[in-house]
């Protein structure tokens, strides 16, 4: 015979992420001003307790020498052995708004390789806490776009997505972004744009995150109100062109 349960319990843990803050060149002569924010996620393999590891690809490599890059940026670094965790990663987030000053309606999240994995999974996840991202060579688990809470869908169909990658990629396949993006586009997002480069391999990065074109795409979005339930599904699929990338 079977009989009916219910288990109950409280869990919690405690959580710990080094990163690397860089605040725009007039942060502090601005005081009133609140800044738009890039969440950046590295790949596997600047995992560890080395920051400097975190400075080699993308946004942290790119303002060493661009005082004026006009975000606030927060590059966390993944613990050896373990992937991008969300909920830590909210959590970080939370931190940094609470105590810089970030305009939350401009929050954007950005990563490579595992970090367009940990880009995916962040963003569908909570899509309310972003204006957009944009993941590059990852890929992702679509059962939670098309099972996902109620409640997320309407924030999850306003946010903006840009995805990058490589044909060529022998570590990533391509179908990876292909999956996660049709898959948006079925749950109704108002935005869903993948560029594949047709000679790129597993790199899609450098020249994406070099580009000044990606950062004005993010600028262009904020997260406010809600589109109308109506609205049209939006997806493009792009090669090479006048957007960032190969």
């Amino acid at each position: 015979m079977q009989t009916a349960h219910t288990f109950k319990t409280r869990l919690s843990r405690t959580v710990s992420l080094n990163y690397l803050l860089f605040l725009p060149q007039d942060y502090s002569r601005r005081r009133t001003q609140r800044w738009p924010l890039i969440l950046f996620l590295h790949g596997a393999g600047e995992r560890g307790t080395d920051l400097a590891k975190v400075k080699i690809h993308g946004p942290p490599k790119l303002v060493a020498n661009r005082p004026d890059f006009p975000f606030i940026l927060v590059s966390p670094q993944c613990p050896e052995h373990e992937i991008w965790d969300p909920d830590s990663l909210v959590a970080l987030l939370d931190h940094v708004l609470g105590r810089y000053r970030v305009d939350p309606s401009r929050v954007y999240l950005t990563g490579l390789s595992m970090g367009g994995y940990g880009t995916w999974a962040l963003g569908v996840r909570y899509p309310e806490r972003f204006a957009a991202i944009a993941p590059i060579c990852g890929g992702g688990d679509v059962l939670p776009v098309h099972l996902g809470p109620n409640e997320r869908n309407p924030a999850l169909r306003t946010l903006a997505v840009w995805a990058f990658h490589g044909a060529k990629d022998p570590v990533v396949p391509l179908s990876e972004s292909e999956r996660m993006v049709e898959a948006l586009r079925k749950a109704g997002c108002a935005e869903v744009n993948l560029t594949v480069y047709p000679e790129a391999g597993h790199d899609a990065w450098t020249e994406t995150y070099a580009n000044p074109q990606l950062y004005d795409w993010f600028l262009k979005h904020q997260r406010t109100e809600l589109l109308p339930t109506s609205s049209k599904p939006r997806a493009s699929r792009t090669s090479r062109s006048s957007q960032p990338g190969r």
